[in-house]
């Protein structure tokens, strides 16, 4: 069901109200593009059937599914036309175009191209956790994340989002979890990850199916190199790699999460309800415990912990005065 998630904090303003929220999204279905337009976006049935709902609700658990269509054109090929426009013009009239109009003419050929050119589909998913007002897009960046939540920051009245963040960056606790050899309660350490240097190097240093506990990681971290991905598994249920920026990628779920499972490929409703409730049945759980794993949820206003000052130590407790004070009255310590 999901392979990425980028996790969202759901404002206090925002009210559940799946009828509302499903007559929003119907005002925008998806629509093919037209001719000359280059990228179309709307939503689409999450379950797959036409003229089903544009929000599925199950255990609570609200799916929507984002279609997105794009013209492919090759820059070669718009270098092309607007060369040979360029040229058409330039033995016209003996001169050739300016910088200005050099743009111009590529616009002209990208609108000529543009009837002609392929198309390529894809889908982006979004799961809404109503009680615990969180969302998650399955996606691997930010910026594709953004195709899903800017429409629907827009259709929902007070549907405001901001990045789930933790008062441990993840690559600090990364960085700890690897140092000391021991994942967090409840985790487990796989056996991938990425180290990157913090100098203008950037030198990058790569693991894969390889054993994580040994002093050779752990001397890279010494020198400076910070874990920018990790392969973890979460209670020997389902595995992901967390990345630097809380990303989690590569989701795969433990044959024993979907044992059991009921429906078939005669009965794909059913086996559609299974396994959304199967999958953010897991992940209701996986999450938290992430979270917890990196010192809990950022506030609003608050520092990270890796970047909060220091509490400073308490002052020392006044030495006791020698046997033999001094005639004055300064104190002993002073």
């Amino acid at each position: 069901m999901f392979k990425n998630l980028i996790v969202y904090r759901i404002g206090p303003e925002w009210v559940p109200d799946l009828v509302a929220a499903e007559q929003a999204l119907a005002k925008e279905p998806f629509v093919p593009c037209a001719p000359s337009q280059p990228l179309s976006l709307g939503w689409v049935p999450p379950r797959g059937i036409e003229h089903a709902p544009f929000i599925e609700s199950v255990g609570g658990q609200w799916l929507v599914k984002l279609k997105i269509e794009q013209k492919m054109l090759p820059s070669s090929v718009i270098k092309r036309r607007t060369d040979e426009i360029a040229a058409q013009i330039e033995q016209t009239t003996g001169r050739k175009p300016g910088k200005k109009q050099s743009k111009e003419l590529k616009e002209q050929a990208m609108h000529e191209l543009l009837p002609m050119a392929f198309t390529k589909q894809g889908h982006l998913q979004a799961w809404i956790d109503p009680q615990r007002r969180l969302m998650m897009v399955d996606a691997g960046s930010t910026k594709r994340a953004e195709a899903v939540v800017t429409p629907l920051v827009k259709a929902w009245e007070h549907f405001a989002l901001r990045p789930l963040q933790t008062r441990l960056s993840p690559a600090v606790a990364m960085a700890a979890w690897l140092t000391q050899g021991e994942a967090p309660a409840g985790f487990s350490i796989d056996r991938e990850c990425e180290l990157k240097s913090q100098d203008e190097m950037k030198s990058v240093v790569r693991y894969a199916r390889h054993a994580l506990d040994i002093d050779e990681v752990r001397e890279h971290i010494a020198q400076g190199k910070a874990p920018t991905r990790l392969a973890l598994t979460w209670a020997g249920r389902v595995g992901f790699t967390l990345t630097e920026q809380g990303v989690i990628r590569k989701l795969a779920f433990e044959d024993v999460v979907f044992e059991g499972r009921q429906g078939s490929a005669d009965r794909p409703e059913e086996a559609f309800d299974t396994d959304v409730a199967i999958a953010t049945g897991e992940l209701c759980q996986l999450i938290p415990d992430l979270v917890e794993a990196l010192d809990g949820e950022l506030q609003p206003g608050e520092l990270p912990a890796d970047l909060a000052p220091a509490t400073p130590a308490p002052a020392a407790a006044p030495a006791p005065a020698p046997a033999t004070a001094p005639a004055d009255d300064t104190p002993p310590w002073a």
